[in-house]
């Protein structure tokens, strides 16, 4: 809304469509402080540098047809940090979990297939900018997000059914967004009660010695269930160190490639920890010179990519059968690797916000602006704890976390990282000639993304039902009585 923005200067910089769209109607200021709480748009939901409060600049004086540009402020960013926010929002627990995914493709087929999902996951990348691009230069925008990109390229096609339903194109952005960043939260009750849980089963016989990996008797407490729920009211280094210290084990009894079983589930993980596509566009805008962007993407993500391959494979190669869905629950039972179970653990905790900052904004607006004025923030403190009860309820439901992370990898993030940006692509320059090998790069990549998508959730949801082996409950830290 146009009357809930500051006056726009030139050289201001748009941090975020957040609180209302550059379409948005003006509204009288008698109810605009209603008005801008029922009715806001929240773009750049994955970025976690924005606030509700942000709103964009339309009609930036400078802004010129033809010409694509940024004007930044005090607040932008600079190279270096842009590339730190980067590295920062794709490592995470999906990292954690590429030990177990290596397992499920083996040790030729895993790193090989990190390599190849890791290049076509930035390609999408650089196809949703590129879009972005084009968008902002053709109407004359400073700024649009993932959802925007995707109806205005939906707009653009020769199709009138897809034109006049363009808008659902926003709005399978914002679904799959919510089940993604859900998805994560639920990963974190998950990850956060089978640390803790390993950590206090294991205190009577943990030591100083962190070299001699010995098998410990845990003390059984309760389940890791019920450990979720204790988290319910109230997060790479140490991990390598510990791999390179220690002598790995002979490989040449671990296969190569792993049964066609199990390597869709090693698809799920490996998509659930490249999907941060959608924080590429926030990061963009933020920066003080984005024509950089290209650069710091491609860079932080080989980096990225380079580190996924390294601890999947060695932590694969040090641990062998017995590694667990996170690489956290195989360390040693001496108090150094105790403690960074506890320190990842409590990252973890306190990096839950902002994960579900996302969907939040998405969801809590729609049941607001239905509610009676006086109850407004009841009904937004209602369903915010509704929202989180419920990411508890199905991390209960679903307490294996290598399952968890390949399931909401396989259903949302191949969506988001894979099928979506191929097509978007093809429904934004098709009408404007595009070269025959480039639609069948694209068509190729979009089925890849949604074979896997298929495949993924129907192996995952069939090991939920029918499990092929029982959880690992035996490693090289503990063994269950």
């Amino acid at each position: 809304m146009t009357t809930c923005a500051p006056e726009p200067t030139p050289d201001l910089e748009l941090p975020s469509p957040t609180a209302g769209g550059p379409n948005a109607d003006p509204v009288p200021p008698a109810t605009m402080s209603t008005q801008r709480l029922r009715n806001e748009d929240y773009h750049d939901y994955s970025s976690t540098d924005v606030s509700p409060e942000e709103s964009p600049s339309d009609g930036l004086s400078n802004f010129s047809p033809g010409s694509y540009q940024r004007f930044g402020e005090s607040g932008s960013t600079t190279w270096f940090q842009t590339l730190i926010h980067l590295l920062k929002g794709n490592i995470g627990t999906g990292l954690l979990g590429l030990p177990l995914a290596v397992k499920n493709a083996g040790i030729l087929m895993g790193p090989l297939s990190l390599l190849v999902i890791g290049i076509v996951a930035v390609h999408c990348m650089g196809i949703l900018v590129k879009c972005a691009h084009h968008f902002c230069r053709r109407l004359n925008k400073p700024f649009v997000d993932y959802g925007d990109t995707v109806m205005y390229g939906l707009e653009s096609t020769s199709s009138s059914w897809l034109r006049n339903h363009a808008h659902w194109g926003r709005h399978i952005v914002d679904f799959f967004l919510i089940v993604t960043q859900l998805g994560f939260c639920c990963v974190y009750f998950v990850f956060l009660a089978d640390n803790f849980k390993q950590v206090i089963e294991a205190a009577n016989g943990t030591t100083n010695n962190c070299h001699d990996n010995e098998t410990v008797i845990l003390t059984p407490t309760m389940d890791s269930r019920l450990y979720m729920l204790t988290f319910l009211p109230v997060t790479v280094i140490p991990i390598l160190e510990y791999i390179f210290e220690s002598s790995i084990p002979d490989p040449s009894n671990l296969p190569l490639v792993a049964s066609w079983k199990t390597y869709p589930l090693f698809f799920g993980t490996a998509i659930f920890a490249f999907e941060g596509i959608g924080m590429v566009l926030p990061l963009e805008n933020k920066m003080k010179d984005p024509q950089k962007f290209p650069l710091i993407l491609y860079l932080g993500m080989a980096i990225v990519t380079t580190l996924y391959i390294t601890l999947g494979s060695l932590g694969y190669l040090q641990f062998g059968a017995d590694i667990q869905g996170s690489i956290t629950l195989n360390l040693p039972n001496c108090w150094l690797y105790q403690s960074v179970k506890l320190l990842y653990s409590i990252g973890i905790f306190f990096t839950y916000a902002l994960q579900f900052y996302v969907p939040a904004e998405i969801i809590v607006p729609f049941f607001v602006s239905r509610a009676p004025e006086h109850c407004e923030l009841v009904v937004d403190l209602f369903v915010r704890t509704v929202l989180v009860c419920l990411t508890c309820i199905l991390a209960i439901l679903i307490p294996r976390l290598d399952l968890v992370i390949s399931l909401v990898g396989s259903v949302s993030s191949s969506a988001l990282a894979l099928i979506i940006p191929p097509m978007l692509e093809i429904t934004t320059y098709y009408v404007e000639g595009m070269s025959p090998l480039t639609i069948a790069k694209d068509a190729l990549i979009s089925i890849l993304g949604f074979v896997g998508f298929l495949v993924g959730t129907y192996q995952a949801l069939n090991e939920l039902i029918q499990p092929s082996s029982a959880p690992i409950s035996i490693n090289s830290t503990s063994a269950s009585v």
